[in-house]
């Protein structure tokens, strides 16, 4: 018997939406079930007098590949940004990612011979060694004095554990720039859509049949029933149950503050990286577009271990967490009518840029033009 739709998208993030609007161009029936009440998934924007609030986190949308930046662009004008944040440690500002002006604060250096040679001496302890954990490796890359105020204090409250009980590949580089260049991507092309994400969201999923507020797993055999393929971008394990065991996740709690003041921190995200401070981080939602309103909106970002009820963010990406995930992936190879994509579908964190890239190449399959 004919299924009502070709693709049942469980989800209406980026993965999903792309997906969809490829698919329904090509004249496929499709259906996209939202669990919340509003669709785009952690890009979600929320227009607040004048700024867009990115309700989930800051994102900034970035790539080197121009014809993934036209593509986002052509369906809501991106408006150019260099993102840069700043530290804050005890009061002591600091630019991120670590270059000259962040030198010259902490060891007064004022040329890149002088940074250099301060950044070689402050390696110089720990080269030998092969790095055990995350706090080996930060001090291998960038020395004690970088290590304690800018990485470790932030990184411990990202992960909720100590530096050394951290595998060490979370941490494979750090960059540094003898260079006063204080953009934080070395992408060519970095932006945010004018008018929020949300738009962007809304014009990927133009022409396509939406439900939200729908939770698949609740009648996972009725929606199987409806659809000849299912496209999954929820937590992989919760797809099986959980049957072989639960993957785990870091979490994030937002604190939104609208504030009756038009600047109050004069950058869009500041990072905490005292371990004393309970966030990790503030944005100010109006510096990334640089809106006009006589008032702002921050929000406070605390990580926290997920659990049932919480929203997964990133997935722990260790050996532990790496080998039950392969599990799932064997026991995914056992029903070829579902495609498992996005982070969550993956457990992989991936930039914007990559997850456009990853439906674009899953509609090319589907369809047979990857041949």
């Amino acid at each position: 018997m004919e299924k009502t739709y070709d693709y049942i998208i469980v989800g209406s993030g980026l993965f999903g939406s792309v997906f969809a609007r490829e698919m329904r161009r090509r004249g496929k029936r499709l259906l996209v079930l939202e669990r919340r009440e509003e669709i785009g998934g952690n890009i979600y924007t929320e227009r607040v007098e004048g700024i867009d609030v990115h309700r989930y986190g800051p994102h900034i949308f970035h790539t080197n590949q121009r014809e993934i930046w036209d593509y986002v662009d052509r369906l809501t004008p991106l408006c150019p940004v260099q993102f840069s944040p700043v530290a804050n440690f005890h009061g002591e500002i600091y630019s991120l990612p670590f270059n000259m002006y962040t030198f010259h604060r902490l060891w007064g250096v004022r040329t890149p011979e002088e940074a250099a040679s301060k950044l070689a001496a402050e390696r110089a302890a720990y080269a030998d060694i092969e790095p055990r954990n995350l706090e080996e490796q930060a001090l291998k890359l960038v020395g004690r004095d970088i290590y304690e105020k800018l990485v470790k204090g932030y990184t411990e409250k990202q992960w909720g554990r100590p530096a050394t009980a951290l595998p060490a590949f979370i941490i494979r580089r750090l960059p540094v720039r003898l260079t006063y260049n204080y953009s934080y991507f070395d992408d060519r092309f970095q932006g945010i859509p004018e008018d929020g994400y949300t738009k962007l969201a809304e014009a990927l999923l133009y022409g396509v049949e939406v439900k939200t507020g729908v939770d698949f797993l609740a009648d996972v055999a009725h929606w199987k029933a409806e659809a000849a393929k299912i496209v999954f971008t929820g937590r992989v394990d919760s797809y099986f149950g959980e049957r072989l065991g639960t993957l785990e996740y870091r979490s994030l709690r937002f604190a939104e503050e609208r504030l009756d003041t038009a600047n109050y921190q004069g950058t869009a995200v500041m990072n905490y990286t005292a371990a004393e401070v309970p966030y990790t981080r503030i944005t100010e939602h109006k510096h990334f577009v640089k809106a006009k309103s006589p008032v702002t909106v921050i929000s406070r970002e605390f990580p926290q271990i997920w659990r049932e009820g919480l929203e997964p963010y990133y997935p722990v990406n260790d050996e532990k967490n790496d080998r039950l995930y392969q599990q799932y992936r064997e026991a995914a190879k056992e029903e070829p009518e579902v495609i498992f994509g996005g982070r969550l579908g993956t457990y992989t964190y991936y930039n914007m840029d990559q997850v456009v890239e990853q439906a674009l190449a899953m509609v090319a399959q589907e369809t047979g033009e990857a041949e």
